[in-house]
């Protein structure tokens, strides 16, 4: 698995490093964990004894593997076979737990360098400033938020996707009502795990989306990669924040952005919205910054935020170790992100669906933005 975690047997009590995807198990929405096959297979019977039958067709059953059990309400189902166990009617899903659901915001664009890491960090401590409980979760491998903050968790997303480790254990509290879940190098390593699962597009939705209610908004950071993390990161995502930067190059990359969401939506099943697009290093001097702005602004409309100018603060506050609005809240930068805060949040100053972006319509129009002479 490329890491150890420390834990305690579910069964018999015994202290263990989990080296092997057997000894986490999930069940009634928590992990356990077992030391040995001895203990799983304890652990699976759930103390019934030997004496166990299919629940689709009533043979006995002798369980060896976690695909012949599950567990529902409280209520053990044994099956014979993967075919059983994939053709088995649930009993019906329990009230949902009080609590409701949080915002889900990705940060997304295929090409580097267009501010998505400075927009994530910003965006979650703005809104986290207007007193609403935020997680900041850095899905990209290269780990600048944490760089950004001056953070380096113990526990990572590797570990919440890979050993099943809940989300509350791992994150970090940075700032008042602002807590983080960091990422490294072995992220990479999580990507094979991915991989190799059934519902590889899903893990980070499974492993996150019911432990993530004790915040209201939730922040992703997305790597400038067509990777499987990215596809996982949107299909756990409600709505997408777009950073383009104010430059040619920038530009013709929306176009992959705005197909890797119709994908999404079509292949994957996932309705994730595009919030909108965000311009950054919008410099008003140069020709190409105020071409790429109209560009935009013609062709997403509503969706296209106000831009974030450029801004010396907003490239120094990383080194500080601090947000923008602890570094220089008086700044261009402070006040872009707190203008981007308000279009984002507030449901009121969401565009209308009537205003939605066909997307496949935007594709085929989106092309070169007419420049100054």
């Amino acid at each position: 698995m490329g890491d150890t975690t420390q834990s305690t047997c579910d069964v018999c009590g015994t202290g263990f490093e989990v080296r092997f995807r057997y000894q986490v198990r999930e069940e009634q929405g928590a992990y356990v964990y077992v030391c040995s096959t001895k203990c799983q297979r304890s652990l699976l019977l759930g103390g019934e004894g030997e004496a166990t039958c299919c629940a689709v067709c009533s043979t006995p059953v002798e369980v060896e593997y976690p695909y012949q059990v599950a567990v529902k309400d409280g209520v053990r189902a044994y099956f014979c076979s993967l075919e059983h166990r994939q053709a088995w009617t649930p009993p019906s899903a329990a009230p949902t737990p009080a609590g409701r659901e949080p915002r889900r915001i990705a940060v997304f664009n295929h090409k580097g360098g267009t501010g998505k890491t400075t927009t994530s960090v910003n965006l979650a401590a703005a809104i986290a400033e207007t007193g609403r409980k935020v997680l900041l979760v850095d899905a990209d491998g290269q780990g600048n938020v944490g760089a950004s903050l001056g953070i380096r968790g113990e526990k990572t997303l590797y570990h919440v996707l890979v050993n099943g480790l809940a989300v509350e254990e791992a994150v970090v509290p940075v700032r008042p009502n602002l807590d983080v879940l960091t990422s490294n190098e072995m992220l990479a390593a999580a990507e094979l795990y991915l991989a190799q699962r059934p519902n590889r597009d899903r893990i980070l939705r499974e492993r996150m989306g019911d432990r993530t209610r004790a915040w209201d908004v939730v922040v992703i950071d997305c790597a400038p990669a067509l990777s499987l993390m990215n596809q996982n990161a949107l299909v756990f995502a409600d709505g997408v924040v777009v950073p383009v930067a104010c430059d040619y190059l920038s530009l013709v990359g929306v176009r992959q952005v705005l197909r890797t969401l119709q994908n999404v939506q079509r292949h994957l099943q996932h309705d994730v919205e595009l919030l909108g697009v965000l311009p950054t290093f919008y410099d008003v001097r140069n020709n190409i910054s105020r071409d790429a702005l109209t560009s935009l602004q013609k062709n997403f409309g509503e969706r296209c935020f106000l831009p974030i100018r450029v801004n010396t603060k907003l490239r120094e506050a990383p080194s500080a170790k601090q947000t923008i609005f602890e570094y220089a809240p008086d700044s261009h930068g402070a006040l872009d992100y707190l203008k981007l805060v308000e279009r984002v949040m507030p449901s009121a100053a969401r565009p209308a669906p009537t205003a939605e972006v066909d997307a496949p319509a935007v594709v085929q129009r989106f092309g070169r933005p007419a420049m100054s002479a």
